[in-house]
Parts: structure tokens; sequence; C-alpha cells
């Protein structure tokens, strides 16, 4: 993780490592790899930027890992990431999936959500306020918006991920955001 996350919950399973990505120590033994690493071309301040983080940095923690013993790697990506997309951010989250797939692992599942609703202040993020008004504009209409680019909660995501790192048989594995959405009310 780059930085301390307020209110995370400690299970005596999860061990936390605050990382330099740009000098990323030897991991320790692991078998599952969660990583949820991301920012937005204007947080990063660059193109360049932006690919270090949502390139360099996952790629670099997806390799450690699987020196560290690491057998099911699993990351949060995004909707319509494909490597010969026009659209930088696409393309970039593309080009890091085939990286990713060739390094080794057992399994690897890539979910791939539409908009992640959820409080990014609490996680120590500044507020975006394109998504704050983007769901605050779908909000009456959520019903009718497809599942599959409906906006999902950041933790329903991260429910999908971990039901897929149990269950799923060795291969390269896509997690859609209609898989991942809850049968219950939509996020908010």
């Amino acid at each position: 993780m780059r930085r301390p996350v307020p209110d995370l919950s400690g299970h005596p399973k999860l061990q936390i490592h605050q990382v330099d990505f740009d000098h990323l120590p030897g991991l320790p033994a692991v078998d599952d790899v969660f990583i949820a690493l991301g920012t937005t071309i204007k947080v990063a301040g660059s193109q360049e930027a932006f690919r270090r983080v949502d390139f360099d940095a996952v790629l670099n923690t997806a390799r450690a890992a699987r020196s560290a013993g690491a057998r099911r790697l699993l990351i949060v990506s995004a909707l319509g990431a494909d490597a010969t997309s026009r659209v930088f951010y696409s393309r970039v989250k593309g080009e890091m999936q085939r990286a990713v797939a060739e390094i080794g692992y057992e399994v690897v599942v890539f979910a791939q959500p539409s908009l992640l609703a959820g409080d990014r202040v609490a996680l120590g993020q500044p507020e975006r306020a394109g998504e704050v008004w983007t769901m605050r504009l779908l909000r009456p209409v959520l019903g009718w918006v497809p599942r599959s680019v409906r906006p999902i909660a950041a933790d329903d995501v991260a429910r999908a991920m971990l039901r897929a790192a149990l269950g799923s048989p060795p291969g390269i594995h896509f997690l859609r955001s209609a898989q991942m959405q809850p049968a219950g009310p939509t996020p908010g």
C-alpha cells in the first residue's frame, strides 16, 4: 500500500505493508495477492505519472508477489481495459492486464468494474467532483442503467474478488461489473 488507510480492520491473516513502489522490497511468503492500485491522470499530474502507478507499480507488485510464492493474483482493473484502445486510460489498463497475464500465476482474476462508488475521503483520497455529480444524476434512474455499466460500490468489488480467489479454477478470469453487482439496492 502507498499510504496508511484509516480504519482498516485488523484481520489476523492480514499483513499491511506500506512501501515505496519505486523501491519495492522483497515480500513475505504469500498465497493470494490482491492489488487495487490506481489513480487518475489529474491526480497523478501527467500521463507518464499515471502509467507509473497503473502499469509499473501494479506490474512490479505482481512480480514481487510471484517471487514470494503467490499462486493467485486478483487485480482491480477497469471496464473497457484494452491494450489496443485509442483511449490512454483503457490502453494502459489493457497493457497492464497483458503484462501481468504473462508472469506465470496459477490463477489471475481481473476485476473490471465500471465507476467505483464509495467514500474516497475515508480512504485518504481526494473527492472526485465528476464522480459525485455522476452519482447524483444517476441515482434516480440507476434501476434502468444496465448492470454492465452501473456504478458499483468498492466493497462489492472486494467481495466479488474474494469469492473469485476462493473459487476460480486455474487460468485467467475476468470479473465484469454485472457479475460483481449485488442483488439488492444499487450503490448510493
